[in-house]
């Protein structure tokens, strides 16, 4: 090997671990001052949204998120608090949305009289919002304004 590779190597070799230096102890990420082989604080939970409006879906088949705390909800094998309001004979009484139609079908499609045990588990899908702002920013746009900004003349 030449010096000069030798020095390119070395050279090389300096820059990675400064760099994985100034990563680990400068404040990058969601990590903040952290180290990377340390577990910091976690940061303290973000108030959950509590309100009545249900909230846009982004794209299809997005499942509806939850409009309001679940704090203290049992949904395990033994029961399903969410199926007190939203349970087909609970929603006049709770003004609450029924389970989707699609809650009531077994893996082949048949209907159930009541929902299916795979889809018993509501928070798998579901999941309350808190009232925080996002940790990374995005760029995000729904399919409904992707949709007007190509068709011409606005939205089809």
């Amino acid at each position: 090997m030449t010096s000069a590779l030798r020095t390119l190597l070395v050279v090389a070799v300096l820059l990675v671990a400064a760099g994985s230096l100034a990563a680990q102890t400068l404040n990058f990420g969601l990590r903040g001052a952290t180290p990377l082989n340390d577990e910091g604080p976690a940061p303290p939970m973000a108030p959950t949204r509590n309100t009545a409006e249900r909230e846009a879906r982004n794209y299809p088949e997005q499942p509806p998120v939850i409009p309001h705390s679940i704090d203290g909800y049992q949904v395990d094998i033994r029961g399903n608090k969410c199926l007190s309001c939203h349970a087909r004979a609970r929603t006049a009484e709770s003004q609450a949305p029924m389970v989707s139609i699609t809650h009531f079908m077994d893996r082949d499609g048949q209907f159930l009289a009541s929902v299916s045990p795979r889809r018993f588990f509501c928070t798998e899908c579901h999941v309350p919002q808190s009232v925080t702002n996002p940790p990374v920013s995005n760029d995000f746009v729904d399919i409904d304004t992707m949709l007007s900004r190509e068709a011409p003349g606005g939205r089809r």
